[in-house]
């Protein structure tokens, strides 16, 4: 887990896209938004130097990088007025009338909930009630940004649109698919979705019942065209508008397979993404488990992707906790010694101070031990956290600094130690 965080520091990674592919001469406008804002921000700096005129740092608490850049926190997954505010920021930073020649935007995960511009008519609170329903709802986090940009005034190609210079994208991906339309909700690039589409998962979610009256009215006018769409391919504003990658999910998992492979493990990687609800996820990775089984020697097995959690109970915990509690049972029925780690590479796994959890063979024995009730238990209250609290075998890193979802490393020994 620590070679595959190492592997996609922030810093490092804006300093060798720069180093490739460094911005058209003149000065920068800079923007670094996201969980990772911090130190992308302060890698630019690095490679820039003075070049940089000003700037703005959106990240989850206030930072000091440099004079030139201001500070202005957002808060996540709920965005709030200090998100708003962040969102106003960007906007005028896009707006401004200056000699630089270049917008820089350095994009990570957690910009959408960090950078908030509600649209004329949509107040705060109606976005945070529409992505708190949705979040509960267990929605992807692409059906969630869908809904975020047709709200909003800087997501969806929006910030590109407004810029007055052109714009170069440095992204980190913390989504499976690495869509840019889909990162942070993709304010500098065209957006792939419509209104339409954000009718339509809302109204799955609950409808006129449960969402506000003027997100309602919004998405039903916006479906009808009432509303203009977010900015398509083709848009003339976003013909100077260059996004890449530079960071996602395959980079830490080569890095762990790396690792692994010192360590005397022979290493199996699982590019197909884990998504979908955390706990069908996990059943959905015990066969590959069983048949690696199989193997002589000492295995890792890793794997990543995000997958969800429909909120019913009253318990706390999140989707890596609930993905590990799944496997508590599984993993007591086999024939050699298992230990599973499953962990938000953000250091935040849901409303918990964890990044995750560790499951092992002797999970369930330990548990009956200490008195705690069966996993099932936990897992119909979404309570996986006080399972694994007394336990011990919570994983709690603080935040990391970056986020390229969630990454799961499985070691399997030849015989009990």
């Amino acid at each position: 887990m620590r070679a595959a965080l190492a592997a996609v520091e922030p810093g490092e990674l804006v300093v060798r896209a720069l180093r490739g592919a460094p911005p058209s001469a003149g000065r920068v406008r800079l923007l670094a938004v996201g969980k990772a804002a911090a130190a992308m921000a302060a890698g630019a700096l690095a490679f820039l130097g003075d070049r940089v005129s000003r700037g703005v740092v959106i990240a989850p608490s206030d930072v000091e990088i440099d004079p030139r850049l201001a500070s202005v926190h957002g808060d996540h997954p709920m965005p709030s007025s200090h998100s708003e505010r962040a969102g106003r920021a960007a906007l005028d930073l896009a707006q401004a009338s200056d000699d630089a020649g270049v917008l820089l935007v350095l994009l990570s995960g957690g910009a959408s909930a960090l950078m908030a511009a509600p649209a004329r008519g949509i107040s705060l609170a109606d976005k945070q009630r529409t992505t708190d329903r949705l979040l509960r709802e267990g929605v992807t986090i692409t059906e969630l940004n869908t809904v975020r940009k047709h709200l909003s005034a800087v997501k969806g190609g929006q910030l590109a649109a407004a810029s007055t210079i052109p714009v170069m994208t440095l992204a980190i991906s913390d989504v499976v698919g690495d869509d840019p339309a889909v990162i942070g909700s993709g304010p500098t690039v065209a957006d792939t979705s419509s209104f339409a589409e954000a009718l339509s998962i809302v109204t799955r979610a609950g409808g006129g019942g449960v969402f506000p009256a003027a997100v309602m009215k919004r998405l039903e006018e916006g479906a009808s065209g009432g509303v203009k769409e977010t900015p398509k391919k083709g848009d003339r504003r976003l013909e100077r508008s260059r996004w890449t990658l530079i960071g996602g999910r395959a980079n830490a998992m080569d890095a762990a397979a790396i690792e692994a492979r010192k360590h005397g493990y022979e290493v199996h990687v699982r590019h197909e993404p884990v998504v979908g609800e955390a706990r069908v996820a996990a059943g959905e990775w015990l066969p590959w488990l069983f048949g690696s089984m199989q193997r002589p020697g000492h295995v890792c097995l890793i794997s990543s992707g995000e997958s969800t959690v429909k909120v019913t109970g009253t318990g706390l915990g999140g989707r890596n906790q609930e993905f590990a509690l799944a496997l508590a049972r599984p993993l007591a029925r086999m024939s050699r010694p298992v230990a599973l780690a499953s962990v938000g590479t953000d250091g935040v796994d849901g409303p918990t101070d964890a990044a995750g959890a560790v499951v092992s063979s002797d999970t369930l024995t330990r548990a009956l031990r200490a008195g705690l009730a069966e996993p099932e238990t936990y897992l119909a209250n979404n309570d996986a956290y006080h399972f694994f609290e007394p336990l011990s075998d919570l994983l709690k890193t603080g935040p990391t600094g970056t986020n390229v979802g969630d990454l799961q490393v499985c070691l399997i020994q030849t015989s009990q130690p």
